[in-house]
Parts: C-alpha cells; structure tokens; sequence
C-alpha cells in the first residue's frame, strides 16, 4: 500500500474540491434540469451518506460498490451504488452515517476503516435527500457479508476501470413509471450500469484522485 499517496489524497480532499462542475459531468439531461445549476435543497430534504471505500490489493487501488435488490418501494431498486443509507437521530457525525451502513449492507465493522475526506454533497430530487459523500480507507482484508434483504451482489472494482474512455457510455434507461431517459452517462463497471448520483460522485472523486 502506497501510504504517500493516500496522504496527498487526504490534502487533496481537505482543499476545495472540483464540486458540482465534476459531479454534471455524469448527469443525465433530466438531473441537469431538475437541479439547475445552482441548486438548493428544500427544507424538508433528509440528509443521507454514502462510503467511498478505499482497499488496496493485486498492486492497484478499489473501491467498493453494491447493486441493490429489487423492491418496489426503493427509488433506486436495483440500482448500482455506495454503500450508503439515511441519517438517523443517534448517528452523531455525519461520518457515522457512513460507516454505520456500510457494517449493516456489507458486514465490515468501523473499526477496519478510517475516514481520510469527504466529497461535494449532492441533492438528488427523486428521492429527496442530501447525499453526503465520505471517502474511506480499509485497513486489512475482510470478509463481506451482504445484507441478503438490501444487497443482491457486492462489487470491488479498481478505481483505474472507471478512468478508461471505453468505460464511460451513454444509454437510455428505462424508470419505475414507465419513464425513459434518453442518452443517460454511465459506467460500464463489470458489465454493470453505473449511474445517476453514484456516477456523478465518482466523476467528482476522480478528478481529486488525478
């Protein structure tokens, strides 16, 4: 593990960050005009978190990912994302967010990871909430053990695979109602859709990692 480098990534994250400009990168044409380009929260918008993990092994760095299992009362059923979920009273930080669903969705306790930055939060209208973003590092290996009622599959892809140009694609996505998007930016992650504010959270991330 290249300890230097994870250093330069926690100053990186502590500076101003490249923020909305990065995350609209990989927005589909309706979340631009859904969020316009300076959009605010209403009041009543709930506050979420999500992990960006960090682990190191065959000589390159990951990141990890889930797709969700399929539930008709889910906004995002189905859908590839963070390991990530709502903020509850007796969460504390914002972080605890984070690290809190991660143990519950995929099964690594808290104390195998630590928290070295956080990304632009991102307000995502279909499902009103704040999405705060957390960039954390795994220290040793460990087992996954997805939660089977939320958790279909657990994805560990190197962070180099979403910088690839032939990873990056548009497509039209088909919504719960029937709603189609047209030309949606994606990556293509093991053969896998990964879209929508997961997407928009990595074009950010990756313009920190350089």
């Amino acid at each position: 593990m290249d300890t230097t480098f994870i250093e330069s990534l926690r100053t990186r994250l502590a500076n101003p960050l490249p923020g909305r400009a990065a995350q609209y990168r990989m927005a589909s044409m309706r979340r631009l005009e859904e969020l316009g380009f300076n959009p605010v929260p209403p009041p009543d918008a709930r506050v979420a978190c999500v992990l960006n993990l960090l682990s190191w092994k065959d000589n390159a760095w990951h990141t990890l990912l889930i797709q969700r299992t399929q539930n008709p009362n889910d906004r995002h059923s189905g859908q590839v994302s963070f390991p990530g979920g709502r903020y509850e009273e007796n969460d504390g930080a914002l972080e605890n967010v984070a690290l809190r669903e991660t143990f519950e969705e995929v099964g690594i306790p808290p104390e195998q990871i630590e928290i070295i930055g956080r990304l632009t939060e991102l307000y995502i209208p279909v499902s009103n909430h704040v999405v705060h973003p957390f960039v954390g590092l795994l220290k040793g290996p460990v087992t996954y053990i997805p939660q089977v009622t939320e958790v279909a599959f657990i994805l560990n892809p190197p962070i180099d695979a979403f910088n690839r140009p032939e990873n990056r694609k548009t497509t039209d996505l088909t919504l719960h109602g029937g709603i189609t998007l047209k030309d949606v930016p994606y990556f293509d992650v093991e053969g896998r859709v990964v879209w929508g504010a997961t997407a928009m959270i990595m074009s950010e991330f990756l313009e920190v990692w350089g």
